[in-house]
């Protein structure tokens, strides 16, 4: 993590410090197991949205394709009674569509991302409120219900929090071996100690709290797997290195050989996907689709990629910097929620926030520039 991730996680248990002042409940497991629920949704969208931003676009439409795919899920759950499997894969591809002609439009008719998604955002809710004639539709298929709902057992969040602690002290040090053999300056021994130590209580921390309630939530797990994958994804492989030469210098980009337009529609069919994702846990809890469902969420998402430190001038921006700010975002919601705040306070300082961290982003810039 940079300088900027390091400040949101100070920012972030400050949040918390202070809530928990005002009101005791808000450190509670069972508190804490419907804060980290609640930022699932958020998460998901804010994962795929940094690859998106990063590679110098927007996506304004994952609220109304998390809204659409759920009554999607929906329909084919409570009218057509088909079986789970088949009620998820329908909706994850009709998420790659959505994504896919999006991308297109983009990337191959040079159509501005803001337009399309735009455009996207009002068609996918009309479309939403045409199919479910402005109704809730209940989804009561048993399955579904527990992807958002349940909770794995005490037992499997220690071993997963075993695994998590032996993986930080494996990619630590085999990090520092191999900066040692080719000669690249390392961080004192003490440094990477503290470190190790740190990031290890912080997970046997998280895995106690979650099973003093009812153990890890599913949805977190979700969060979990999804961030792994697009972690590698975005830092491991020839794609996503792409995808950061895209945002940077687009015509250097191109010059060099990279399909821009390809990798651009395939930014905007991953976003759909993790849309789509995010609309089943979404869904799940709800135990119902409405035509609300997903409002203002590409806003968040939005919001969480700029205050984990993604540049919305393309070319940077983490995973796990977005995963902070959805924390700290769903932290803010929850925290002033229990304070019986009126919600309009919630935007005022959520864009207040938004405002504040694109403001921090341009001014690094310029001293970089200068």
């Amino acid at each position: 993590m940079d300088v900027r991730a390091y400040t949101m996680v100070g920012a972030l248990i400050l949040i918390w410090a202070l809530f928990g002042i005002l009101d005791p409940t808000f450190l509670t497991s069972r508190n804490l197991s419907n804060l980290f629920t609640q930022m699932s949704v958020t998460s998901i969208l804010a994962i795929g949205m940094v690859l998106v931003i990063v590679a110098g676009h927007i996506d304004l439409s994952v609220g109304s394709i998390v809204g659409l795919t759920g009554g999607i899920a929906a329909i084919f759950s409570n009218w057509l009674e088909l079986p789970a499997y088949l009620v998820i894969l329908v909706t994850l591809a009709a998420g790659l569509v959505l994504g896919l002609v999006q991308g297109w439009l983009v990337a191959y008719k040079m159509i501005p991302a803001f337009i399309v998604t735009l455009g996207g955002m009002l068609v996918f809710r009309g479309i939403l409120m045409g199919v479910t004639k402005s109704t809730t539709i209940p989804v009561s298929d048993s399955f579904i219900e527990m992807l958002g709902n349940a909770y794995f057992a005490s037992g499997f969040g220690i071993i997963l929090g075993l695994i998590a602690v032996a993986f930080i002290l494996w990619s630590t040090f085999r990090k520092r071996r191999s900066r040692q053999k080719y000669g690249f300056e390392v961080s004192p021994i003490s440094v990477d100690i503290i470190k190790v130590v740190v990031l290890s209580l912080l997970v046997i921390t998280f895995v106690l709290v979650m099973n003093a309630y009812k153990g890890i939530p599913f949805p977190i797990i979700f969060v979990i797997v999804l961030a792994i994958i697009f972690f590698f994804l975005s830092t491991k492989t020839t794609f996503g290195r792409h995808i950061y030469a895209l945002g940077g210098n687009p015509e250097a980009a191109r010059l060099s050989g990279i399909n821009i337009r390809f990798k651009t529609m395939m930014i905007f069919m991953l976003s759909g996907l993790l849309a789509s994702i995010a609309s089943i846990v979404l869904t799940s809890r709800l135990a119902s689709a409405t035509i609300t469902a997903g409002n203002m969420a590409e806003m968040d998402a939005i919001a969480a990629c700029v205050i984990g430190g993604t540049s919305l001038m393309g070319g940077a921006g983490t995973v796990i910097g977005a995963l902070i700010g959805a924390l700290v975002m769903t932290s803010l919601d929850n925290g002033m929620s229990l304070m019986g705040m009126e919600s309009f306070w919630q935007y005022v300082v959520k864009g207040s926030i938004l405002v504040f961290a694109v403001w921090l982003d341009i001014s690094n810039r310029r001293k970089g520039v200068r």
